[in-house]
């Protein structure tokens, strides 16, 4: 079984409120079994650009899994405090 990986790029549009999302997000990431393998580091782009200078990849066991993850109904209320306060995308691919 193929690892899914969620990629995210934001730009945080408020701070302040965004750190609830950062709190609470963290447990219910790992008790579907991701972990961040990237969080907001240090980077250079060397080709094109980017709007959304933060940037987060998270490994789940399996894409299933991460799916899992973003459509469960414990995330949603933890995503509206990420939806209202950044923007930016949001992926989540298969390994391989």
């Amino acid at each position: 079984m193929s690892a899914g990986y969620v990629i995210a790029q934001l730009k945080v549009t408020n701070p302040e409120n965004y750190k609830e999302y950062v709190e609470k997000v963290t447990p219910l990431v790992n008790k579907f079994g991701g972990e961040f393998l990237v969080r907001a580091g240090e980077f250079k782009i060397f080709d094109g650009g980017t709007k959304f200078p933060r940037i987060i990849i998270i490994k789940f066991p399996s894409y299933e899994k991460a799916l899992e993850w973003y459509n469960s109904e414990e995330y949603k209320p933890i995503k509206q405090i990420r939806l209202d306060n950044s923007e930016g995308i949001n992926i989540i691919i298969k390994g391989i």
